[in-house]
């Protein structure tokens, strides 16, 4: 047989990709891989378009070299025969991709012999995307930038949702409504649930944490559609969130002393505000000593591996209607587990709501999401049906968290922090000025800080000096940039365990070297 080599040039964008004209703007470039598959991102802006484009390059292949890894691919399928049970088993994902790069190295070597082993290792990867992924889509979600990837139908492109600049159009494209089906019906596949045309509406949790909802045609008009919310792999800190004025000191000051002290809070905001990023960053602020259950739907919570943790998650029902797990039967399961905090992703229906309500009254401290816009609005959606939590136990929760997203510019704010008044009545604290771009104090406290005495037994004075203190720890996590999750609960620990000892460091502006987790 004649040897064939791989023809690779520098970079392409990717096929079926729409190409850049002259005049275009280039206001964003990055790099990263996607398995062995190098990939650069250029956020294009193209004069008379009112969305910048994200334009996908990946490393060039020419016709011929194509042509043979189709050819590859096809022998692959026939020779490494895949059951559903392996398809549907998480476990077995790594096993699959195994065997198919063992195969696949075979069949390289016998149709380019003189492959380099990085030409190899991109042969590889790109086979196993075109096999087993969803091709280019793959490689949308290795991109740690992204947010959303979003199918609107086969005569459009793909869409995504940038963190730092918003919904863009790529230069990616399906090839048609029915490539988009297959797609939902693999991932179907591999979380046990079905769509077809009597059940055209799909919502899966993948293994990664990734949410994924798809719709088909005729109930989304335009056509099939694919949804993908990806789940963060680098969680934000309370680093972060003071660093791009997310938060500000004084806020996440006082947050944090409630939060030390044992009062119950609910985040709140619209979609995509960053609630449960809200949740993750104060969960940092728990001590060391204390048991944690999380309940959510999806599991997004990563919390410092040192701390006593235990996440629990919902499930869907199979194809029968059985083997529900709901939000409420896991909150009633976790009053039986011994917790300090209980942490709930997010509180939608009325039995969940009297039985996070009736775990604060048992003695627990207790943190949850809810859809609200401001805080008065958080206890009128509470206290009125579908909800209907009568207003007695609202004073329960001590703090209300506003979070905010402008989606005019994607910037995500606290946007108020309240506290709830005897008679279930919102007192703003603290709200945030969009002007001005900063968060400034509206009232003073009048249930709060009688809490805080009550279990510090500390005066006013004393309370004030304290939010001061941990307020200079903040700022400290950001001189020092400390912002890796584990880093941050470590410091938190030290100020919980050794308080005098982290001061030091603090005062003098020295780099703490943070013990690490086993």
């Amino acid at each position: 047989m004649q040897k064939k080599k791989l023809e690779q040039g520098q970079h392409m964008r990717v096929a079926g990709g729409e190409v850049s004209h002259a005049g275009d703007k280039v206001i964003d470039s990055y790099s990263f891989k996607s398995l062995d598959i190098p990939v650069r991102v250029d956020i294009v802006h193209t004069p008379g378009d009112y969305v910048p484009t994200y334009e996908l390059n990946i490393a060039s292949i020419s016709k011929n070299t194509l042509v043979i890894l189709e050819k590859i691919r096809e022998e692959l399928i026939k020779a490494v025969n895949l059951g559903m049970v392996d398809i549907r088993d998480a476990k077995k994902s790594g096993v699959i991709e195994e065997r198919f790069a063992e195969t696949i190295h075979k069949l390289i070597h016998r149709y380019f012999p003189d492959a380099t082993q990085e030409e190899q290792d991109f042969m590889t990867a790109y086979l196993i995307q075109r096999s087993l992924g969803m091709g280019s889509i793959e490689i949308l979600n290795d991109d740690y930038q992204l947010e959303e990837i979003v199918i609107n139908s086969g005569k459009e492109p793909v869409w995504v949702y940038h963190k730092r600049h918003g919904w863009l159009k790529t230069n990616i494209r399906v090839a048609s409504d029915d490539q988009t089906k297959h797609y939902a019906v693999t991932i179907g596949r591999k979380v046990g649930r079905q769509i077809s045309i009597l059940e055209p509406l799909l919502d899966a949790h993948l293994s990664e944490g990734d949410r994924v909802n798809a719709t088909l045609f005729p109930i989304s008009t335009d056509g099939n559609t694919l949804t993908i919310r990806r789940f963060s792999r680098d969680p934000w800190t309370i680093t972060n969130f003071i660093e791009s004025k997310t938060m500000s000191t004084s806020a996440a000051a006082l947050i944090w002393a409630g939060i030390q002290y044992e009062l119950s809070a609910i985040i709140a905001g619209g979609t995509a505000s960053g609630k449960t990023s809200t949740l993750n960053v104060l969960a940092n602020f728990f001590p060391p000593n204390q048991r944690i259950i999380s309940i959510e739907d999806t599991r997004e919570l990563q919390l410092p591996k040192f701390l006593h943790w235990v996440p629990l998650s919902t499930r869907l029902p199979n194809v029968e209607g059985k083997g529900a797990i709901t939000m409420e039967d896991l909150l009633v399961n976790s009053l039986r587990m011994r917790p300090d905090r209980i942490l709930v992703g997010e509180v939608r229906r009325r039995r969940e709501a009297e039985t996070l309500f009736e775990a604060i009254h048992t003695g627990h401290s207790c943190y949850a999401t809810f859809h609200a816009n401001d805080a008065r609005e958080t206890i009128n959606r509470f206290t009125n049906p579908p909800i209907d939590v009568p207003k007695t136990l609202m004073p329960a929760i001590s703090m209300i968290i506003i979070q905010f997203r402008n989606r005019r510019t994607g910037l995500r704010r606290t946007f108020q922090v309240a506290e709830i008044l005897p008679d279930a009545s919102a007192n703003v604290l603290m709200q945030y000025d969009p002007k001005r771009d900063i968060m400034s104090q509206r009232g003073k406290s009048k249930s709060l800080y009688k809490t805080l005495e009550m279990f510090t037994g500390n005066s006013p004075r004393e309370i004030n000096l304290d939010i001061a203190e941990k307020e200079e720890v903040l700022k400290y996590l950001v001189k020092q940039q400390i912002k890796n999750i584990n880093d941050v609960g470590s410091l938190v620990a030290e100020y919980y365990t050794n308080k005098d000892n982290l001061m030091r460091f603090v005062n003098s502006n020295k780099p703490f070297f943070v013990r690490k987790a086993d």
